[in-house]
């Protein structure tokens, strides 16, 4: 007779509000009651990043003080947002942020401070309103270094994109971030209400600064007689922004399945690390995030620099390398000794010397602490994700590093061998041969502009809006076809080892 061994299903306990007290105590939850949460931000980009970051900080907030009127509305502004909104409509806006901590152990916690939620495609109205509410204060933004719409190679806003045009000719029915706040801020006008900060929370420097430039640029052509009150009744406060936040895989619900018993169709995951440097320039008042643990400083520009050129760069670094290479996840190509060192002697020798006096800031320790970050295995930051839009990137990363050290006749064979492994990733194969997506809005350009440096090397460099004058710097050019011809004729791993050695004698 055939034994017959006991099938026992796991009842998971579905993420609603209906449903917090019945989970997991190792799970922490809201305290507060989020039926008497009122919303004073409206994000415009409902990502993993803000969900692991600003929702965070304003969780955590409402945790500690119980003041309860600094919840959050998020706007998903494009079409590809609708799973994401369709989840945190069903889910009542909660989801769970897994901290992931350097031994592996997983912390999870409820986030409870989203409790509106619309996605813009469906209703422009309802969100131009939603911003033009004076319970409004703050409207924040993450919508990545490519959002601002800035050609590379001018400097300044890109008018021939469609999307623009459209918001231009159909001011009623946006498809940009432009098209949204301007109709927004016309109706406070009109209304006689008072103004609102506009937040970024992007990885740009000086991304308020930058946020402000694009709007008005946008505003002066589409609503002329409103830029003086935005001007005036309006504020872009810069702010540094880092937690590192991969993409969620179906592991990541699996484990929250498995070990906790609970079922959320999108959590969120992230290292321990968490830091938010903000200028202190808010319009009509702010959360007081202090608090729990944001800093509030005169000038963010130090702290901006050391993070853009060491940890994005960093980042940069080692998903070129490691794409190329054939590794898949951050960590595999931060515990490669070859790309570590690599990698470490960029950030001392290249970025350092380009970021001036960073006052009581131990430049060593935070070098260190993030190639321990780069490290942890149980974030599994996915190389894919580092690559995607890399023309917007790349040159906040690295690029700024690489003018910064030609001014000063500095060191720049490091960054110019990233910015050649750069154009080698665009021909679409790693070393073993497996092919990859190019994800990028300049894809086109950049895998035509690698296949004709095959035979021409500089014709990377031609791409205007991304190197502008680099491709006449002799100094530049002729270190990134020196590194090129050599990732051309050998494997990655022996032109790294190669330039450590190298330059490290030098």
């Amino acid at each position: 007779m055939t034994n017959q061994k006991d099938i026992v299903m796991k009842t998971l306990v579905a993420l609603n509000q209906a449903n917090l007290h019945s989970l997991s105590p190792e799970i922490s939850i809201p305290t507060y009651d989020r039926s008497k949460v009122s919303t004073s931000i409206v994000h415009i980009g409902i990502g993993n990043f803000h969900r692991s970051h600003e929702a965070y900080y304003t969780n955590e907030l409402m945790e500690k003080t119980g003041i309860l009127n600094c919840g959050i509305c998020g706007v998903g502004l494009l079409e590809h947002d609708r799973k994401l909104y369709n989840i945190l409509k069903n889910q009542e806006g909660l989801y769970t942020l897994v901290i992931k901590e350097l031994d592996g152990t997983l912390t999870p916690k409820v986030i409870g401070s989203m409790v509106e939620y619309f996605l813009a495609p469906d209703d422009p109205h309802a969100v131009i309103e939603k911003i033009a509410q004076p319970e409004t204060k703050i409207v924040s933004l993450t919508i990545t270094e490519g959002g601002y719409n800035i050609n590379e190679a001018t400097g300044n806003f890109d008018f021939s994109n469609k999307l623009i045009q459209h918001d231009l000719l159909h001011p009623e029915s946006p498809k940009t971030v432009f098209g949204y706040l301007t109709q927004a801020l016309k109706l406070r006008k009109t209304r006689g209400l008072k103004g609102c900060t506009i937040q970024s929370c992007d990885n740009i420097q000086g991304n308020g600064d930058v946020a402000k430039k694009t709007l008005m640029a946008f505003v002066e052509k589409a609503e002329p007689e409103l830029a003086d009150w935005i001007d005036s009744h309006v504020t872009f406060p810069n702010a540094m922004v880092d937690r590192i936040t991969p993409v969620t895989v179906a592991e990541d619900i699996n484990q929250l399945e498995e070990q906790f018993d609970l079922a959320d169709q999108w959590p969120v995951v992230c290292e321990p690390f968490i830091q938010w440097v903000i200028e202190d320039d808010f319009a009509t008042g702010r959360p007081a995030w202090e608090q729990v643990g944001a800093q509030f400083v005169k000038n963010v520009v130090p702290f901006e620099n050391m993070k853009l050129r060491l940890l994005n760069a960093g980042h940069s670094v080692l998903g070129m390398l490691g794409a190329i290479h054939g590794y898949k996840t951050i960590d595999q190509a931060a515990r490669d000794e070859d790309f570590k060192t690599f990698l470490r002697a960029f950030m001392d020798e290249e970025a350092t010397p380009t970021l001036g006096h960073l006052g009581d800031i131990d430049l060593n320790k935070y070098k260190t602490s993030l190639i321990e970050r780069f490290q942890n295995i149980y974030i599994k930051d996915h190389i894919s994700r580092i690559c995607l839009q890399s023309s917007a990137k790349i040159p906040i990363f690295l690029l700024s590093t690489v003018r910064d050290q030609l001014k000063q006749q500095g060191k720049i064979k490091r960054a110019a061998f990233v910015i050649a492994a750069w154009c080698k990733y665009n021909d679409g194969t790693d070393e073993n041969g497996e092919s990859y997506e190019i994800v990028d809005v300049m894809s086109q350009e950049l895998t035509r502009a690698a296949e004709l440096s095959h035979q021409d090397p500089v014709a990377f460099l031609r791409i205007k809006t991304i190197f502008g004058e680099l491709s006449e710097d002799k100094t530049f050019v002729e270190v990134f076809v020196t590194a090129l011809k050599m990732l051309r004729t050998k494997k990655i791993k022996e032109c790294v080892a190669e330039l450590n050695i190298k330059l490290r004698e030098n």
